[in-house]
């Protein structure tokens, strides 16, 4: 007999059903690469106002990013402890309400703060969602469906962009820019009050009529014969040791329960992130350093976002034709390496434009393969958490690197060279990928590794 699980893993994809979950989990995600991409737009303007060094000005991203960090964490261990759905509705209510305030911070550093506590409330969104669409996705499609959720992110990034470069001419541009993206994403917070709990998260909890009642439900929306089932009983865990720990206890069982999976989800995580995070948060300043106005830098970081939707939508694609591995392991390094031809060709405008695109392309061909691929890694019970530290690692190094870059590598190194530095870590970082980790493609969420942190064999 099947588990409820595998009924849930086993159902037809309805858009009315699950495409409406997949849906709203990626508008939040939206405005996850919203709130990213302005840090590379505030940056040259807050310099300008506040009258701020180079260093200063990577502060900006810094605190965001940081703020991100915190909140991957501690969204992704809520969410794992209290339920998915609860988690995914206060993450951008927390968002909106910072961001509201940060518009009106009268003072650089007090717009940190509220940059840092905005972060917080954002950074919830990616493990949240992915947990979330991944468990209502058939596990036919799911490699599909978790990479089709970074379409979400060029659209967001790109709609930032193209409210920032319509707002540059504008009195009070940054402040604006910020005000722009609150009703939205207060209306998204509304309609997710709608969305049920993950029926995994459920069983998993020990939750067996809600659990029944939300599988039952799904059967009859997308008209799958209805057949019986179990809700089998959860593993029985240790005792917490209370609140105030239990992020350390969520890391904890992340890292026993494969250390080369971790491992892998982590560096992964860094590298790729670190370089696409410097791309987006550098690239105006590095574009009017090599002479461009506010509105042309602007406006051609917008074409690096909004070539990477086509990105996705070709990585959707490839994830199930080739495998997650085979995306990463070739797509990122060639990113990286697009990274460096952009900057040693910055002086001609035509072939700084191509190679710009080219990275806007190839980058999102990587990363919404790495959010599916690590999203798969996990079991259920550990699975936002697992993301979460995965992410959240890969935003405190991130928020650190847009500091380092302008105030270290960029002025010691050279643009070139920094960037030759970065492709060589993703080159190194790909390469332990492909030997300690599995490939995901077409096995059902938890029965890809065993507890022991052991591959299972792909025949069994």
């Amino acid at each position: 007999m099947k588990t409820g699980d595998q009924i849930v893993q086993d159902l037809p994809w309805k858009w009315p059903v699950q495409g409406k979950i997949f849906i709203i989990g990626g508008l939040g995600y939206m405005f996850d690469a919203w709130d990213v991409a302005l840090n590379g737009f505030l940056t040259p303007l807050l310099g300008t106002e506040f009258g701020l060094s180079v260093g200063e000005r990577g502060l900006v991203a810094t605190a965001n990013l940081i703020g991100m960090a915190v909140g991957a964490v501690m969204w992704g261990t809520i969410a794992d402890r209290v339920g998915r759905k609860r988690a995914f509705s206060l993450t951008l209510l927390i968002f909106a309400l910072f961001s509201v305030v940060g518009a009106l911070a009268p003072s650089y550093g007090i717009f940190l703060v509220f940059r840092f506590l905005a972060g917080v409330g954002l950074g919830g969104c990616i493990p949240v969602d992915y947990a979330l669409v991944g468990e209502f996705s058939p596990s036919r499609l799911r490699g599909k469906i978790l990479a089709a959720m970074d379409v979400w992110w060029p659209i967001g990034a790109t709609l930032c962009g193209v409210v920032a470069t319509v707002l540059s001419p504008v009195q009070g541009n940054w402040r604006w820019m910020l005000t722009v993206m609150i009703l939205p994403a207060l209306l998204l917070f509304w309609v997710r009050r709608g969305i049920p709990e993950s029926p995994l998260y459920l069983a998993k909890n020990g939750r067996e009529q809600e659990a029944r009642a939300v599988i039952d439900d799904l059967v009859a929306r997308t008209g799958a014969p209805a057949e019986p089932y179990v809700i089998e009983a959860p593993a029985a865990e240790a005792a917490g040791s209370g609140k105030m720990r239990a992020a350390l206890d969520q890391l904890r069982q992340v890292w026993s329960f494969s250390p080369r999976v971790t491992s892998v989800a982590w560096l992964l995580f860094i590298a790729v992130m670190t370089t696409y995070y410097v791309a987006l948060s550098w690239m105006p300043t590095i574009l009017k350093s090599g002479g461009y106005s506010d509105y042309a830098a602007f406006a051609r970081t917008t074409l690096m976002s909004a070539v990477g939707i086509v990105g996705v939508l070709v990585s959707a694609w490839l994830i199930e034709a080739v495998g997650r591995k085979w995306v990463i392991g070739v797509s990122a390094p060639v990113a990286a390496a697009a990274l460096v031809a952009f900057a040693a060709s910055l002086d001609i405008r035509s072939a700084a434009l191509v190679w710009l695109g080219v990275f806007g392309f190839i980058i999102q061909l990587a990363i919404p393969v790495l959010y599916a691929y690590i999203a798969e890694l996990y079991p259920t019970r550990i699975r936002a958490s697992g993301f979460g530290w995965a992410s959240s690692v890969s935003r405190v190094a991130s928020g650190f690197i847009p500091l380092i870059f302008g105030s270290v590598l960029w002025p010691v190194l050279g643009l070139t060279m920094t960037f030759v530095v970065l492709g060589v870590v993703v080159l190194a970082v790909v390469l332990w990928m492909a030997a300690a980790a599995p490939e995901t493609k077409g096995r059902k969420l938890d029965h890809i590794i065993e507890p022991a942190g052991d591959v299972v064999p792909m025949g069994t």
